[in-house]
């Protein structure tokens, strides 16, 4: 017992302590990035079907015809909202799978006092 160096109980200043924690890490999916991907999505949906279907031909029942334009700004508002809500939910599902994958890891915090 006389080989081992004796260590201080009470760190006195000037002396570094280094104490190690147990973390846990869990990864979460970034919200903005799905969201902007749904509206991506929800905009191309309203091009596609704004061309896939011609409705320019025919007047409505209430005798005014639509251009392309018109067409394509009311499915953007309507497939863009409907695309944030689906990145919303699919983000949300990540989040939750990826959730319950959790690490726990050990930190070391390191606390250097000074005389300063």
């Amino acid at each position: 017992m006389a080989d081992q160096a004796s260590t201080p109980q009470n760190p006195v200043e000037g002396s570094v302590s280094d104490p190690i924690e147990t973390v846990t890490v869990r990864r979460s999916p970034r919200y903005g990035i799905f969201l902007l991907l749904g509206a991506g999505f929800g905009i191309l949906v309203a091009m596609i079907l704004t061309f896939a279907f011609n409705g320019t031909d025919e007047v409505s029942t209430s005798g005014v015809t639509y251009s392309d334009t018109q067409v394509f700004g009311f499915l953007a508002l309507f497939c863009g909202a409907a695309g944030i809500l689906l990145g919303g939910v699919v983000a949300l599902v990540l989040g939750r799978v990826v959730g319950r994958r959790t690490l726990d890891l050990r930190a070391e915090h390191a606390i250097v006092r000074t005389q300063d």
